[in-house]
């Protein structure tokens, strides 16, 4: 007896489950899906590292007025991504009750009950939910949001919705200054000064109007030449960097 008790009782919880969620239909705005009761998994690519939402009709198809409220369950979310929502009847022009990431800061966490936020949905009416997502800047990965239509009172799940978003950080290239070198003076008499741009060292050698080789270094960054001993005249500087092409300067010695 204690056995078939036991049967029957989790009979009436199955078809009473059963029976919620038949009274509940989850579209998602403007279409005609039921992702309710899972027979469907929402999925996305997420359009940017910014803010985005998705809404959600969830229709009362019972035969008496109903009362709601939403539970958000974080399935695997990756570190640094937040979450928000909206939840309010289709009619209210402001889009219901919302609530920011940090309002947001349980898992699960279930919307606030009381006069001030809940509403009621007569039958054939529906509610609007809009989560928000925002992953975080450079950081990839899959996450995974369970939403619970829940009893007023909170402590009841009586259908779901499940939403999975992919999102892949783009690279953001690293913009190098152009190479470039500056000498000065030039004209000069007893020095030149050398400066590197877009690139750390440069290998160089120095030859007079004949092609005569008069200095062959290294600069880093920047380096002073002393040219006191140079004879007057025009000389060339090719220089020579790692992924960089080679190129000449040309420096005027006058004493």
């Amino acid at each position: 007896m204690k056995k078939l008790y036991s049967t029957l009782l989790a009979l009436i919880v199955v078809l009473s489950s059963a029976t919620a969620q038949d009274n509940i239909a989850i579209f998602l705005d403007g279409q005609n899906m039921d992702y309710s009761s899972g027979l469907a998994t929402y999925t996305m690519i997420a359009p940017s590292a910014g803010l985005f939402d998705v809404t959600f009709e969830v229709h009362n198809n019972a035969a008496n007025t109903q009362s709601w409220r939403i539970t958000r369950s974080k399935i695997s979310v990756p570190n640094g991504w937040t979450d928000g929502l909206c939840w309010g009847h289709s009619t209210d022009p402001f889009g219901g009750s919302c609530y920011s990431s940090t309002q947001m800061n349980a898992n699960p966490w279930t919307s606030p009950g009381g006069a001030a936020v809940q509403f009621n949905l007569l039958p054939n009416e529906f509610g609007k939910m809009k989560p928000d997502f925002n992953p975080a800047d450079g950081v990839s990965g899959t996450a995974h949001y369970r939403y619970y239509i829940t009893s007023s009172s909170g402590t009841s799940f009586l259908d779901s919705v499940d939403v999975i978003i992919d999102y892949v950080a783009s690279v953001k290239p690293v913009v190098k200054d152009p190479v470039n070198v500056v000498i000065l003076p030039n004209p000069a008499s007893d020095y030149i000064n050398v400066s590197l741009t877009g690139i750390d060292n440069m290998s160089f050698k120095m030859v007079d109007a004949l092609g005569n080789l008069v200095l062959k270094d290294q600069v880093y960054g920047s380096k002073k030449i002393n040219t006191s001993e140079f004879r007057s005249g025009v000389y060339f500087i090719t220089f020579e960097g790692a992924g960089s092409k080679p190129f000449v300067k040309k420096v005027i010695i006058r004493h």
